[in-house]
């Protein structure tokens, strides 16, 4: 059997909004925007390189989901972004304005460093020093 995540949802105020941040400031590529209603969108985002898994930018609907935009982890680390170059990004998403939580750090899995997106959801930059060990 195969199977692997295809979207993870990302409740965002604007669709627009959000495309601009993931495409211009993280970098990420737009792989489709299709309108489903006068008021929904199916937006899918994905690093560059990602080829399996992608954010679905789902806008808020009503106050509950409203209040949740930036916190769907309740403040801890909520996406993890892989890179094979971590201060290629990191300099790279610095230069355009991503706001870093922490000076990056060694630590024995790799380097990282946490950063919020635009809404406040927060992620670890991480280039991993070796393939993790895979669970059986």
């Amino acid at each position: 059997m195969t199977q692997h995540l295809a979207y993870v949802s990302v409740l965002v105020r604007d669709y627009d909004e959000a495309i601009a941040y993931y495409t211009g400031v993280l970098g990420f590529r737009l792989l489709e925007d299709t309108p489903l209603t006068s008021q929904k969108r199916w937006v899918l985002v994905a690093p560059p390189g990602s080829s399996e898994c992608a954010l679905l930018l789902a806008r808020a609907q009503g106050e509950e989901q409203e209040r949740s935009i930036g916190r769907q982890a309740a403040g801890r680390i909520f996406l993890f972004l892989h890179t094979d170059d971590f201060w290629r990004d990191y300099n790279a998403f610095f230069a355009r304005g991503v706001r870093f939580c922490e000076e990056p750090r060694n630590e024995p899995y790799g380097i990282v460093a946490v950063f919020e997106d635009l809404y406040g959801n927060r992620w670890d930059l991480l280039q991993l020093a070796k393939a993790p060990n895979k669970a059986r």
